[in-house]
């Protein structure tokens, strides 16, 4: 193959990557848009604590969740790629539910946390499948906390604070990954004939299903951004 032949087919195999990512990156649809809270509904247990501030959905002042209603309804999404990107303040704890439904008030009783933690006290940090699979960074002196099926101990977080990082959440059928920043965090399969309220005794309501997404306000003193929230949907 001589040296125009070889140029052409690497030119050739370039514009067909670019038009796979394209195609790939398409199949994504926006869930927030930038300018306000259409398609989210918060249940206001803590009022105000969701506003938009310069194209960023921001969650700060007590608890609260935001859940995702889509055009008129809650909808019910199984399989799916979830993926977005985040900020953490100092000290914020936040977190990302899925599989979850809407509730007035209260810790979501139903669903899955994806937890988003820099620097707050709790040492289950970002990237965590809060109380099934956690990313623990113990302080000093500190024992690992009962009740979870697996731990991962860290030095420190895999986010860092006042600093932008891509959260990629995918379920595949019984399959969790959590990625932050491209690199897998937490990975579950969810066994057969799993009974949540023997294996997760704190946590009863962690069984896959379906249903929409929530984002949480937890206290006072915590503030998160978030921005560019896109969902594929899986067969």
């Amino acid at each position: 193959m001589n040296t125009l032949c070889r140029l052409l087919v690497l030119k050739l195999l370039f514009a067909l990557t670019l038009s796979w990512s394209a195609a790939a990156e398409a199949e994504f649809v926006s869930l927030f848009n930038g300018k306000d809270l259409t398609g989210w509904k918060s249940n206001e247990e803590t009022p105000g604590c969701f506003s938009v501030v310069d194209g960023n959905l921001k969650v700060s002042g007590g608890r609260a969740h935001l859940f995702y209603t889509g055009n008129d309804d809650e909808p019910e999404i199984k399989n799916f790629v979830l993926k977005l990107k985040v900020k953490t303040q100092p000290g914020a704890n936040s977190g990302v539910y899925f599989h979850t439904q809407y509730q007035a008030e209260g810790w979501p009783s139903v669903g899955f946390e994806s937890q988003v933690n820099s620097t707050h006290s709790d040492p289950k940090k970002t990237g965590s499948l809060y109380g099934v699979v956690n990313v623990l960074a113990l302080a000093e002196g500190k024992s690992v906390p009962p009740g979870s099926l697996e731990n991962h101990l860290v030095d420190k977080a895999p986010s860092t604070d006042g600093e932008w990082f891509n959260y990629n959440i995918r379920v595949n059928n019984r399959k969790i990954t959590i990625r932050v920043n491209g690199e897998i965090t937490a990975q579950w399969t969810q066994p057969k004939n799993f009974d949540p309220k023997k294996a997760l005794k704190n946590n009863p309501g962690r069984k896959l299903g379906a249903g929409t997404f929530a984002l949480q306000a937890h206290d006072p003193k915590s503030t998160t951004f978030y921005k560019d929230i896109m969902l594929k949907i899986l067969p």
